[in-house]
């Protein structure tokens, strides 16, 4: 099948994808022959960052870790425009295709756990809630799978979808960068747990909320095509 016969599965419904500076970046790309599916790869490479930097800040102080968790938030913005624009670009470029497709769902399977593990190793982190959101992401996105092959639809809904719960873990990073030295969370404090482990337990209870929703409207649109 040609790209120019493909038409894209379908889209996570995205306000940020109708922004005209959205699509002034996305047409710079295609117009440099940039190809969306490095866009996806690169999307992991930030990924990979972001949870290295996560990690360090178990391992550093101060001003140290304060600049690690500000990396770390930049990166997981990084990796969301990156998942931004591989679709756009895709369809500007009129490079959408079958394989394209592996290249949009793949990353984001081993970007999710990557930056979640890195935030439970993180300074106020708790190990064990970064890898029980790891795998609570990739059940999610199963979920929505398996539902388009049944012929469900629409099945992005959240509470904490991909991009809620990146913006958890962004908001997280950004207070430990910013919280004032010896504050719960903060670089200094003496709490064994702090914001790390806050966003990471909402993103839990979030994502429990979530499956049961996708379960739910799965579950509808399969009884009401019976």
């Amino acid at each position: 099948m040609t790209s120019e016969n493909y038409r894209p599965a379908e889209r996570r419904p995205l306000a940020s994808r109708q922004l005209s500076i959205a699509d002034r970046c996305a047409t710079w790309l295609a117009a440099r022959n940039i190809s969306p599916n490095a866009i996806s790869l690169a999307g992991v490479g930030f990924s990979i960052v972001a949870c290295l930097c996560l990690a360090g800040t178990a391992w550093t102080n101060g001003i140290n870790a304060r600049a690690l968790f500000v990396l770390a938030a930049l990166f997981i913005q990084a990796r969301l425009l990156a998942n931004l624009f591989d679709g756009m670009v895709a369809v500007q470029s009129g490079k959408a295709s079958p394989r394209g497709e592996i290249f949009n769902e793949v990353p984001d399977r081993i970007s999710d756990p990557l930056i979640f593990i890195g935030t439970g190793f993180a300074a106020g982190g708790f190990p064990s809630l970064g890898f029980l959101c790891a795998v609570l992401a990739l059940f999610v996105a199963y979920l929505r799978v398996f539902g388009n092959s049944l012929g469900a639809t629409d099945l992005f809904l959240g509470p904490m979808a991909k991009p809620q719960r990146m913006a958890t873990l962004t908001v997280a990073c950004l207070y430990s960068a910013l919280a004032p030295y010896g504050w719960f969370a903060g670089p200094g404090s003496n709490a064994s747990t702090g914001a790390a482990t806050l966003a990471l337990s909402l993103i839990v209870l979030g994502t429990l909320v979530t499956a049961v929703r996708r379960l739910g409207k799965i579950s509808a649109q399969i009884q009401d095509r019976a």
